[in-house]
């Protein structure tokens, strides 16, 4: 169990953390692979929303090696682009959504005196539009991403630097086996989130596992 007391600053992942980002990200990887299909050569395959999702909050090298497709460099930059535009978009067009209590999660813990990080994988543009969209520099005392540090992208090495500039006693909250990773890595407490978008085996090693983005509250 955590020792709430001694805790200071809680780190949190965003894709299947905070933000249900298959409301965006599906509906746009679609279009974008039918793109390719037509106009690449990828092969034609139609995509369950389940196997979508397990690319959520993967680095968009990760998302190209599991694709397992032939693709040129200058095919994988256009399906890129494409795709970062159609997410900007939508979240400009306020299709994003966050988990139910999020904010109120947020809030609440930002008013008990909590530093809070925000910590992702995602790029500097999805950042700053989810920032504007939801006001999220109110509640978040830092906000680093994979683009932050230059040539630093893996999360633990992110998280590392964050952490020398935070207090050390420090909990870690995601959905993915990057965020156990990076909180292990670095000596901190782990709490995965079973609601988001990485299965049983990548959380097996959290500290703590939840259902609920409210339950924090209640450790809190």
């Amino acid at each position: 169990m955590i020792d709430k007391d001694n805790v200071k600053t809680l780190f949190f992942d965003y894709d299947g953390t905070l933000h249900n980002t298959t409301e965006i990200y599906i509906p746009a990887f679609k279009t974008v692979y039918d793109y390719l299909v037509k106009h690449h050569g990828a092969e034609e395959k139609t995509w369950q929303d389940q196997d979508i999702a397990r690319f959520l909050g993967q680095t968009p090298k990760e998302m190209w090696d599991q694709f397992g497709l032939n693709l040129t460099q200058e095919a994988k930059e256009k399906g890129l682009k494409m795709l970062s535009d159609k997410l900007e978009k939508a979240i400009q067009n306020k299709e994003a959504k966050l988990y139910d209590g999020a904010l109120d999660v947020l809030d609440y813990l930002k008013k008990q005196g909590y530093k809070l990080v925000f910590i992702s994988n995602c790029k500097n543009y999805y950042l700053e539009a989810h920032k504007a969209l939801f006001n999220l520099d109110q509640y978040f005392d830092i906000m680093v991403c994979s683009e932050t540090f230059k040539n630093v992208q893996a999360k633990h090495k992110v998280l590392a630097k964050v952490l020398s500039e935070v207090p050390k006693e420090a909990v870690i909250i995601g959905d993915r086996h990057h965020d156990m990773t990076a909180g292990k890595k670095n000596g901190i407490y782990t709490i995965g989130a079973r609601y988001g978008f990485g299965d049983h085996e990548e959380l097996k090693t959290a500290d703590m596992q939840i259902d609920d983005i409210k339950t924090l509250k209640h450790l809190f």
